[in-house]
C-alpha cells in the first residue's frame, strides 16, 4: 500500500533546519504558517494540496533547483499545485508564509466563483514571481497571525484566493470536455436546493431523487464537479450562514435552528471544528 500523500507543511515540520514561528486553522483543512529555514535541502514529493507562499525576509540563497536554480527575493510569490514535485536548496536564513488549502477545498472553491465544474480547475506551478494582487492579502494575513486574529486572517485567505481565481496567471480554466459529474443546470438546482433547506437535515436520497441519480452516482458526480462530497459542501454552507447570523447579531439559539444544528451546543462543537473557534468568540471580533 503507498504512503499517503503529505502536505508541504509536513516535509518542512520533518526537517531539524525548518522551525514554524505562527500558525493559524483557517477551517475545512485549511492553515497558514510562518516559517523561518536556513542550510536546508528539501524535496516535496507529490504535495497533498496547493501551497501559496510569499516571502517575507531573505530567499536570495533560497534556490528551486529542479526550476533551473533560480532564486528567491523579499516579497517573491510562489504557487505549488497539488501533488507537483519540487527540490529546494536553502543557504541563507529566510523567512515565509505558506497557505494551505487541499485540493477538494480549493475546487469547491472555485466551483462556488465560477460555477464552473470543479475539474476544470488547473492551478500553474510557479517559482518567484512579482505578485502586486497578492502582496497585500499576503500582508494581511501575516499581521493577522502576529496579532492572533484568526477572523482577520480567514478574510486574507478569502481577498487572496479571489485574486488568485480573478487572474489568469496562476488558475486558468480548462477547456477541455469532461465526462461524468453533473450537468450545469443540476449542479445549481442541487445547490440552491441546499441553500433553501440548511435549517433542517438534508438526505443524500433527496439529493439523489433531485438529480435524477442513484446515491451512490449523486456522490460521485457531485465530489467531480463541485471538488467536494455534499456532506462537505452542506457543512460549509452551514457555517458560512452561521458567520452572517453572527455577525448580524442574531441569538446564537436562532443560528443554530436556521442552520440546521438543532441546538446551540451543537452548532458551537460543529463551529469550532471547522473554523478553530467558537460562535461567542467569532461574534466578539466582529
Amino acid at each position: 500500500m503507498s504512503a499517503r500523500p503529505k502536505p508541504v507543511s509536513s516535509f518542512l515540520a520533518a526537517s531539524p533546519h525548518a522551525s514554524a514561528l505562527r500558525h493559524v486553522d483557517l477551517g475545512f483543512g485549511r492553515s497558514a504558517t510562518i516559517w523561518r529555514n536556513q542550510d536546508d535541502h528539501v524535496t516535496y514529493d507529490a504535495p497533498d494540496g496547493h501551497t501559496f507562499s510569499f516571502y517575507i525576509r531573505g530567499g536570495m540563497g533560497t534556490r528551486r533547483i529542479d526550476a533551473g536554480a533560480v532564486h528567491g527575493w523579499p516579497g517573491a510569490v510562489c504557487v505549488m499545485p497539488h501533488g507537483q514535485t519540487s527540490e529546494w536548496d536553502i543557504t541563507d536564513p529566510f523567512e515565509f508564509v505558506h497557505l494551505y488549502v487541499p485540493d477538494g477545498e480549493l475546487r469547491r472553491v472555485f466551483a462556488e466563483t465560477f460555477d464552473r465544474d470543479a475539474r476544470l480547475m488547473e492551478m500553474a506551478d510557479l517559482t518567484y514571481t512579482e505578485a502586486p494582487e497578492l502582496t497585500a492579502p499576503f500582508r494581511t494575513l501575516i499581521a493577522a497571525m502576529g496579532a492572533g486574529d484568526p477572523l482577520m486572517a480567514e478574510g486574507a485567505m478569502i481577498d487572496l484566493l479571489t485574486s488568485v481565481f480573478a487572474s489568469g496567471r496562476f488558475c486558468a480554466p480548462r477547456r477541455a470536455g469532461l465526462a461524468g459529474g453533473l450537468a450545469p443546470h443540476k449542479q445549481r438546482q442541487l445547490r440552491d436546493f441546499i441553500e433553501a433547506h440548511l435549517d433542517r437535515a438534508i438526505r443524500l436520497q433527496e439529493l439523489a431523487a433531485l438529480a435524477g441519480l442513484s446515491e451512490f452516482h449523486l456522490q460521485r458526480s457531485f465530489r467531480a464537479s463541485c471538488g467536494v462530497s455534499p456532506h462537505q459542501w452542506i457543512a460549509h454552507r452551514r457555517i458560512e450562514r452561521a458567520k452572517d447570523m453572527i455577525r448580524a447579531g442574531d441569538p446564537l439559539a436562532q443560528v443554530a435552528l436556521a442552520c440546521g444544528y438543532g441546538s446551540q451546543s451543537y452548532l458551537t462543537r460543529a463551529f469550532k471544528a471547522a473554523t478553530g473557534g467558537t460562535p461567542s468568540a467569532y461574534r466578539a471580533g466582529n
